[in-house]
């Protein structure tokens, strides 16, 4: 792991913060695993980088539009990732092989300076391992796999951070997530979930109004449901509880996984599906 020094200092915060994670870090109450067995593991790469300007270098974050083509998960803002193979020596390898894979990140020009606690999702039995990195030597992203994405981006940390850009979405399921308007993307599902908590922990949020609820889009929505199966009450990926807060069963929207079934390549990590209608949707192509 990258030690802080190494580190550009707006990055230090968050790699501060990761020694010493709350159990709500994440905002939510994630619901534990019941099921017999083992889970499904996969991994995400958050890839923090700067971009030059003129004048000024400006930091921010890589995030991929899965193609629309693909089995679940389709047409929506990602993190790159997939699932854990047998060949890979753990989340940290998976996270940068899919990354090169994706989007031809070079793995030697990371530096790994972090790991998320592991999110299970529920409706796909994905645990979900996010790796952090600091891309010291970036080069032009690129599409590698246009059967799985369909463009890269470098997202401004500053523009994700801006209140205007943020607010909250309602699947027509009834289910709300976090969400970000960035890069002419709507950001939501578990891409977003994780970027609200990782703006949360690096010190970069700004007040804005959680009271700005929008429906999701119907064309989103249709391409979420068209890519996942109608989960029963007991697996959507939001819930709110007798409190009234939310809580996650699942956390759609960055799937991480090998084959889908069909035998097509479906690497669902990053991917911000609310897995058929909601929440944080999982990373798990079924």
């Amino acid at each position: 792991m990258a030690a802080p020094e190494e580190l550009p200092s707006w990055l230090r915060p968050l790699a501060g913060a990761l020694r010493d994670l709350g159990t709500n870090w994440l905002g939510f109450r994630p619901k534990p695993r019941t099921l017999p067995g083992e889970p499904r593991r996969s991994a995400v790469l958050i890839l923090f980088g700067e971009s030059n300007t003129p004048g000024a270098s400006v930091p921010d974050v890589l995030i991929t539009e899965r193609a629309t083509t693909m089995r679940s998960h389709a047409g929506q803002p990602a993190f790159p990732g997939g699932r854990i193979d047998p060949e890979d020596q753990g989340p940290v390898h998976a996270a940068l092989r899919e990354a090169q894979e994706e989007t031809g990140v070079d793995p030697e020009s990371v530096a790994v300076f972090g790991r998320l606690p592991e999110i299970y999702l529920q409706p796909s039995d994905f645990m979900v391992a996010s790796v952090l990195g600091w891309w010291h030597t970036p080069s032009p992203p690129r599409v590698v796999s246009p059967l799985e994405v369909a463009a890269v981006h470098r997202v401004p940390v500053a523009e994700l951070a801006d209140p205007a850009n943020r607010l909250r979405v309602r699947h027509p399921a009834g289910y709300v997530g976090p969400a970000f308007h960035a890069d002419g993307m709507l950001v939501w599902g578990f891409t977003a979930g994780l970027l609200d908590a990782v703006l949360r922990l690096g010190g970069w949020e700004q007040p804005w109004d959680h009271s700005r609820l929008e429906d999701l889009p119907e064309e989103v929505s249709a391409l979420a449901v068209r890519s996942s199966s109608i989960r029963p009450a007991d697996q959507r990926p939001f819930a709110t509880g007798a409190d009234g807060l939310e809580s996650v069963a699942a956390l759609p929207g960055s799937a991480a996984n090998g084959s889908g079934a069909d035998g097509s390549a479906d690497h669902d990590a990053g991917a911000n599906n609310m897995d058929s209608a909601g929440g944080l949707a999982g990373t798990g192509g079924e």
